[in-house]
């Protein structure tokens, strides 16, 4: 499928062209920014949610409340493609259509996110997991997607999504510390686990590409805005709290095999697992890194230097408080080839004229 419109970005082609300038071309002389402004939709849904456990959301009203949040950027001249992401399906429905108890988490931030509880008691009753299409979990997820696209229609792209695969996936089935305990007790039995998360993960996403239109032969992207190919969105959050030699012997492969099925992917880095960055940047088919800043770790803005020299020319995502951003631009210390969440901005017109300058920023 392919969708050549997005009405709610006005700039769309000359966004699209700076955007392949930087994932293929990963031109170093340019920056690249997003614009966040304070958004009335978002606030209502601050003003009118609880935060907590919550029941699935009905889709309809979910795809509704993107539109007004995406319709409310419209003017902004930014570097940002419009989409909507299925964040109801972003973890649990991974483990929901192997028969996991699925249960949703509601953040006044207008995210609904999803996970299960552990399905196994322990990796070796593994074999009894089966993919039922005709399943609950798998049918919303179908119902959800072929929702969003047809109600996005030609005003805004629906953003892949975050594969759980690799210990990823063994987290879902018996939880984070058993995981890493099988790791050292029956590492040939997780090796098998794998390879079945490889193929649950390669029929979920297949699906996500049989119903949502690429934009411009590209994928929308709530990580990294758009990228040429069919892209996929990668996790290696459970070796953040290992070493690189983990990450070698158990991500690796994995993420690999998953990119070369597809045209690639990104990934995302929380601070804890910046260590990792050196050795995932030679990953064949990287696109994109987003980083994640937590508490307890400088700003990734704060240490871009340092990050850029474990990387390479790899594009990178970081976000950037409006006036750390403003400041590094007027000292014109902002360095080439990133894409600056910029966090903060007062309104549309300040973003603007913002990126005016950003435009014809040159290093």
């Amino acid at each position: 499928m392919f969708c050549d419109k997005a009405i709610y970005k006005r700039n769309i082609q000359d966004v699209l062209n700076r955007l392949r300038s930087l994932y293929e071309e990963r031109d170093q002389s340019k920056i690249f920014a997003v614009m966040n402004i304070p958004n009335k939709h978002l606030q209502e849904f601050k003003n009118h949610s609880v935060a907590g456990i919550c029941h699935y959301p009905d889709p309809y009203e979910r795809i509704l409340f993107w539109d007004g949040v995406l319709q409310e950027r419209i003017g902004l001249l930014d570097d940002s493609i419009p989409s909507a992401y299925l964040s109801e399906m972003d973890q649990g429905v991974y483990g929901g259509v192997l028969g996991g108890d699925v249960k949703f988490m509601c953040d006044p931030t207008g995210w609904i996110s999803s996970m299960v509880f552990p399905l196994l008691n322990n990796l070796a009753e593994w074999d009894k997991l089966a993919l039922t299409r005709s399943s609950k979990w798998y049918k919303r997820y179908i119902n959800q997607l072929e929702i969003f696209a047809r109600e996005a229609s030609i005003k805004f792209g629906i953003s892949h999504f975050t594969l759980i695969d690799g210990l990823n996936f063994i987290f879902e089935l018996i939880g984070a510390t058993k995981t890493y305990l099988s790791l050292i007790d029956e590492p040939e039995l997780v090796r098998k686990v794998v390879d079945f998360a490889y193929n649950l993960n390669v029929e979920i996403q297949n699906d996500f590409f049989k119903r949502i239109p690429l934009l411009d032969n590209g994928t929308c992207s709530g990580m990294a805005q758009w990228i040429p190919g069919r892209i996929v969105c990668e996790s290696i959050d459970p070796c953040h709290m290992t070493s690189v030699e983990y990450f070698e012997q158990w991500a690796r492969e994995p993420v690999q095999r998953i990119f070369d099925k597809f045209d690639g992917g990104i990934l995302h880095i929380h601070a804890n697992g910046r260590h990792l960055l050196k050795a995932a940047s030679t990953l064949k088919g990287l696109k994109a890194i987003r980083f994640f800043d937590e508490r307890g770790f400088p700003p990734s803005f704060d240490v871009l230097s340092e990050m850029r020299s474990n990387t390479g020319s790899i594009p990178l995502i970081v976000d950037a408080k409006y006036k750390d951003f403003d400041n590094a631009f007027k000292q014109h210390n902002l360095i080439g080839g990133i894409l600056y969440e910029v966090t903060g901005v007062p309104d549309t017109g300040c973003a603007n004229r913002l990126m005016d300058k950003v435009r014809r920023y040159q290093l």
